[in-house]
């Protein structure tokens, strides 16, 4: 047990965690190790704050062989920004595999799950998109919708963004100036979700609707949805006739999917049951190859958040503070 508590500032995090490769290995391994029964994922507990379209997140995982586990706290206030606040914030607690006690509080804001949800987007991508998209689209402008884009550049370089959003022309023309800067690409919004869905190979939902607005009409052969904005049994992108259409169906955990994510509204639809194939992306992982064997093929992922991702990345920052001597030391 060490002599005290390490804490970690948002600037110190942000300082040695970027959304690069590294953090995508991480996160692949966490998935990995999930596939192969070495983590223990409890269910999330989520707390609803409806009357401020608000909610706060608890997620874990203890994955065996590493010596510490994290607990993430996040929340989700979806009407911050009307005050000019992020709508996303947290804070991740390390704690001992060994002992139980605290060992760290990275008071990331909500950051490094940002990064790690990103992460997953990219592994989603690697392993279910076709290659050789030139242009890629999104739904949403917010935080996360850029975070998605920047991580699917390391995985599957493209050149142009299409971005669907029902926020402000503020909020949107924010958006594509942003874009520009951070991957050199050309960036437009769409008029509509069918015109966005159908100049791209690959798109990315990060919305947090309360109706599946995603039609099965937008799908089209070769297409690869990954959808990232539903995470709770209120909460849904696509419509259910969009997994009638797919060929492959994947998610980061079948036991969350149906529970609180895109799957969940699809078996209530009647498109898929208890004998639908869905892959876990960990398994996908440790198969080695993608999941796509066509080019046509019409692949599906279903991406709650899991907390193996929350480990691996916690895990990653309280090594690398340690090793730099960074933050400040309490006593327990």
């Amino acid at each position: 047990m060490s002599d005290g508590i390490l804490v970690l500032s948002e600037q110190e995090l942000r300082k040695f965690v970027r959304l690069d490769k590294e953090v995508i290995e991480k996160v692949e391994l966490g998935f990995a190790e999930l596939a192969a029964g070495n983590a223990t994922v409890p269910p999330i507990m989520m707390l609803p704050v409806p009357e401020k379209n608000g909610e706060v997140d608890i997620k874990s995982a203890f994955i065996k062989g590493l010596p510490s586990m994290a607990i993430k706290i996040a929340s989700g206030f979806f009407q911050n920004p009307d005050i000019g606040l992020p709508s996303q914030s947290g804070q991740m607690l390390v704690v001992s595999a060994e002992t139980g006690f605290l060992e760290g509080v990275l008071l990331d804001n909500g950051y490094l799950t940002q990064v790690r949800t990103a992460a997953a987007g990219a592994i989603a991508a690697k392993y279910l998109a076709p290659d050789g998209i030139d242009t890629v689209g999104v739904v949403g402008c917010g935080v996360q919708a850029r975070y998605q884009m920047e991580a699917l550049m390391l995985v599957k370089p493209y050149k142009k963004i299409v971005m669907y959003s029902i926020d402000s022309e503020e909020r949107k023309q924010d958006f594509i100036k942003d874009m520009k800067s951070r991957l050199d690409v050309e960036v437009v919004s769409a008029a509509s979700g069918a015109e966005m869905a159908a100049q791209c190979g690959i798109i990315v939902t990060t919305t947090p609707a309360r109706k599946g607005y995603f039609e099965a009409d937008w799908v089209h052969p070769g297409l690869h949805i990954t959808s990232m904005g539903s995470d709770a049994e209120d909460k849904q992108e696509l419509k259910g006739a969009v997994f009638g259409k797919a060929d492959v169906i994947a998610c980061d955990l079948k036991a969350q999917s149906f529970r609180l994510g895109e799957l969940r509204g699809a078996k209530e639809e009647g498109f898929v049951d208890d004998k639908t194939q869905v892959w876990e992306i960990g398994e996908i992982i440790k198969s080695g190859k993608s999941a796509r064997t066509r080019a046509d093929q019409v692949t599906v992922c279903d991406l709650t958040g899991v907390g193996v991702q929350d480990t691996m990345i916690a895990l990653m920052a309280y090594e690398i503070a340690k090793r730099e001597k960074a933050g400040i030391t309490v006593p327990r």
